[in-house]
C-alpha cells in the first residue's frame, strides 16, 4: 500500500504547486505558473480557473511520464469553508458545494475541487483535504468579542500549525495531544499565532481578515475608529478596502514591497524606515505570542516559530529576544505546505487517522 503514489495540489494566486510523493520521499515537484489572461481570456471568477488549472496539471504529469493510474491519493490544499474540526476529509459533494459558494473566495478553494476532478479520472483513487484554514477548536471564552453583533472567528494556518506541532512532538518522542504549545506561523499572506492545549487550538487570531500582527501583505489589527472614518470617506469602494486590508497592507503598504530579501537589502543600505517597519512586524508577533502564552492555564512545553521569514536573522532575533524568557523556543524556518499535505496523506495510507465526513 505504501508504494502507492500521492499527488499533492496547492493552488496559489499566480501558480499551482504540484508534487508526487512515494515511499516517504518526493519524486517530483513543479510550480506551474498560471496566466489569468491565457489565450486572451480574463478569468473574472476564481472558479473559472478550475478546468484550465486542472488541464495544466495533467499536461505537466504527462510531459514528465507520470502515469495517472499509479496515483492512489490526490490531496488538495483546503480553502475557506464553514468551521470544522481538525482532521482529514474525503472530498464529497457537500464539501465541493461549500468550496464553490464561499463568501470570500480564495485560490486555495480550488485545491479540493481540482483534487476531486483528477481523482475521478483514476480508477480506485480518492481525493482528500486536510486541516483547511477554517478549522475551529476555540474555547467559548475565546469567541467573545466586545459587542454582541460580533464574534471572534478561527481562520488560520491550521495545516501548518498541526504539522509543526506533530513534528515537534515526534522529535521529542511525545504525542502532540500531550503537549501545550504556542505556535506562530508567518506565512506569505497572513500571520497566525495559536494556543495549542493538548492537541486543540483553544485560541488563535483571525489571520485572514480579522486581527493579529500585520504581515507581509495584510494589515492585521487596526484602530477601528480610524478604520470607520476611512470606510465612510467615500474615497474607496468596498472591494478596494478589502484589498487594502488583505492583499495590499502590511510591509507591502508601508514599504512598497513584501520581498524580504529586498527589505533586508534596504535596511543594510541604511533605510531607517524599512528597519523600523520590519522590526515593528516582529514586535507585534512577539506581543501576540505573549498573549497566547497566558491563555493556556498550564505549563508550556515550547514556543514554535514557523515560516520561511525565520531564515531572516534580523526578524528572528527581534522576536526571540522578547519571548525567550517565556520558555523553550524552537525555530522551523523551512516550512512546506506540500510536506504537511503529504504527511496527512501518509497517515491515511498507514491508517493512523480517521477520515472525517464533511456535512
Amino acid at each position: 500500500m505504501l508504494t502507492k503514489k500521492i499527488l499533492v495540489i496547492y493552488p496559489q494566486v499566480n501558480d499551482t504547486k504540484i508534487a508526487i510523493f512515494q515511499n516517504t520521499s518526493w519524486v517530483f515537484f513543479k510550480t506551474i505558473k498560471f496566466d489569468k489572461t491565457v489565450e486572451g481570456r480574463n478569468y473574472k471568477s476564481i472558479l473559472d480557473q478550475e478546468i484550465p488549472r486542472t488541464d495544466q496539471i495533467l499536461k505537466e504529469l504527462k510531459d514528465n511520464d507520470i502515469e495517472l493510474n499509479d496515483i492512489f491519493i490526490v490531496m488538495g490544499r483546503g480553502g475557506l469553508v464553514k468551521p470544522i474540526r481538525s482532521g482529514t476529509y474525503e472530498i464529497n459533494e457537500a464539501l465541493k458545494d461549500d468550496l464553490k459558494q464561499c463568501h470570500h473566495m480564495h485560490e486555495t478553494n480550488l485545491g479540493g475541487l481540482i483534487a476531486d476532478r483528477i481523482a475521478k479520472m483514476i480508477p480506485g483513487a480518492r481525493a482528500f483535504m486536510a486541516d483547511p484554514v477554517a478549522v475551529d477548536e476555540l474555547d467559548d471564552l475565546a469567541r467573545i468579542a466586545g459587542h454582541p453583533l460580533f464574534q471572534r472567528k478561527s481562520i488560520f494556518h491550521a495545516l501548518n500549525h498541526k504539522f509543526a506541532g506533530r513534528s515537534y512532538a515526534k522529535s521529542i518522542n511525545r504525542n502532540y495531544e500531550d503537549l501545550n504549545l504556542v505556535i506562530a506561523h508567518v506565512g506569505e499572506g497572513g500571520i497566525s499565532i495559536g494556543a495549542h492545549k493538548h492537541g486543540r487550538v483553544i485560541d488563535v487570531n483571525q489571520a485572514y481578515d480579522g486581527d493579529g500582527p500585520f504581515s507581509m501583505s495584510r494589515s492585521g489589527e487596526l484602530p477601528y475608529g480610524d478604520l470607520i472614518e476611512v470606510c465612510y470617506s467615500q474615497r474607496h469602494e468596498k472591494h478596494e478596502l478589502r484589498r487594502m486590508l488583505i492583499e495590499n497592507g502590511g510591509l507591502k503598504a508601508h514599504l512598497g514591497t513584501n520581498n524580504i530579501n529586498l527589505i533586508e537589502s534596504m535596511i543594510k543600505d541604511g533605510d531607517t524606515k524599512a528597519e523600523l517597519i520590519f522590526r515593528a512586524m516582529a514586535y507585534q508577533v512577539a506581543k501576540a505570542i505573549g498573549s497566547m502564552y497566558v491563555v493556556i492555564d498550564e505549563e508550556i512545553d515550547a514556543i514554535l516559530l514557523s515560516g520561511n521569514i525565520f531564515q531572516s536573522k534580523l526578524f528572528t532575533d527581534e522576536v526571540k529576544k522578547r519571548i525567550v524568557k517565556l520558555g523553550h523556543v524552537v525555530i522551523s524556518p523551512f516550512v512546506s505546505d506540500m510536506d504537511a499535505l503529504a504527511d496527512n496523506a501518509m497517515m491515511i495510507l498507514k491508517e493512523e487517522v480517521e477520515v472525517l465526513h464533511y456535512e
